[in-house]
């Protein structure tokens, strides 16, 4: 569709089951890859993300079957059966970093590329990373982004610095593959590390398929040599990301809507949005595998949002409808995102009458006199999925390539136009 108008809703009441976890699914799906025996994932998400993923494993050698129901991969023990390989990862930045590092455990030739934003993205601190360990992983233009080429006879290991202020999604390469390294592997973080809980998330699923590693306040991670992943039977959670959707939508309308699995013990760092918005005073409730927001929101607050950069443009046009002005810092790792987020918030908030302040980390955001208007997505799932919230609450609200939400949730706009 060229675009799709965002009708007014007065108090939305749902109880929704969400897909599967993206963040979860790749894990998985790479986990699976390098497991010994098969894996088999229920709950794993459809969508552009994911399809990308089996693609480039597929291509890879790796055997998979996907059916309605469950995912199974047929993990070869941490062998990357072909020798060369050209991996179009799309857009699909957990794609284009994970598998950097795990075609470097493989023996051979390997190139990774993208689309054109894809080539703008940074991906140099993980090369560099690679090269202390026994790649060589280059990027093939020298600038330090995609296309990427690497060379190996395997991971070496040994020691190597990390910055952590780009992406978290370097470390998780690097942890994911390591366990397969002929040495032991050292990863010093370099300053502050951005969103911690995707770390946490990538240690919780090595841990749960039987890798461990050494974390030292997420400043040290140390891998040990000779561990291996076993292929199991894997439930995955409903997405947390796509979760705050619709708490918003709840607490934005003065309604209420139930999310029946993602709950309070959700291993998804993003499942504390609810949190947020009962700091701007909606009613959150929860239980072990559910969560439900009421609304209305009654106050602006000032949070800094590093744990959760993804729920940014969510929090940013949910703040239109709470009182007061809202404070949003220490997310400049948004503008390396498929889209620079910051920049599309702030062009797209102003669009519709808000007002709103980029800063070099962040937003300020207060409502004003808000109408509707036509609203360019910049091909970004979450720019798209955030502002369509604020049509349920502002008449005339138009999105322009809503296809774009097929990167992580095709079936968004069937399920949010239902509500």
């Amino acid at each position: 569709m060229e675009k799709i108008i965002i009708p007014t809703r007065e108090k939305v009441e749902a109880d929704i089951s969400l897909p599967g976890s993206k963040s979860i699914s790749n894990r998985a799906l790479v986990i699976g890859a390098l497991a010994e025996g098969e894996t088999t994932l229920k709950n794993f998400l459809q969508s552009e993300d994911t399809d990308v993923m089996k693609g480039c494993l597929t291509a890879l050698g790796l055997e998979i079957e996907h059916s309605v129901e469950e995912l199974l991969i047929r993990g070869r023990g941490g062998e990357i059966p072909a020798g060369r390989a050209h991996l179009d990862t799309i857009n699909s930045g957990t794609t284009m970093r994970f598998l950097t590092g795990l075609v470097s455990l493989g023996k051979g030739s390997y190139n990774l590329d993208g689309n054109r934003r894809m080539r703008q993205r940074p991906i140099e601190p993980l090369l560099a990373c690679l090269r202390r360990l026994g790649v060589n992983a280059r990027s093939k233009k020298g600038n330090g982004c995609p296309p990427v080429k690497v060379k190996t006879a395997g991971i070496k290991g040994g020691d190597c610095e990390l910055p952590g202020d780009i992406s978290s999604q370097f470390l998780s390469s690097l942890l994911l593959s390591g366990p397969y390294a002929e040495k032991e592997i050292t990863i010093r973080v370099e300053g502050a590390l951005a969103s911690k809980p995707y770390i946490s998330l990538t240690l919780r699923l090595m841990e749960d398929f039987g890798v461990t590693v050494e974390n030292e306040d997420f400043t040290l991670f140390r891998i040990p040599s000779g561990q291996k992943y076993h292929g199991r039977n894997y439930q995955i959670e409903g997405d947390a990301s796509s979760a705050s959707y619709f708490w918003a939508a709840a607490a934005i309308t003065g309604g209420r809507v139930r999310v029946t699995n993602v709950g309070e013990n959700s291993i998804q760092g993003d499942a504390r949005f609810a949190a947020l918005l009962g700091k701007m005073g909606a009613r959150v409730r929860g239980g072990s595998n559910w969560l439900e927001v009421s609304g209305p929101l009654k106050r602006g607050i000032e949070v800094d949002l590093n744990d959760m950069p993804d729920t940014v443009p969510t929090l940013a046009v949910a703040a239109l409808f709470a009182p007061g002005r809202t404070e949003i810092r220490n997310v400049a790792n948004l503008r390396y995102k498929e889209s620079d987020r910051l920049r599309a918030l702030f062009t797209e908030l102003s669009r519709i009458g808000a007002k709103v302040e980029e800063l070099p980390d962040g937003l300020i955001v207060e409502g004003a006199d808000l109408h509707g208007a036509e609203i360019e997505t910049y091909r970004d799932h979450r720019i798209a999925m955030a502002l369509s919230l604020a049509g349920l609450r502002i008449p005339g609200i138009e999105i322009r390539d809503p296809d774009c939400v097929n990167k992580t949730f095709p079936t968004f706009f069937d399920l949010f136009l239902s509500l």
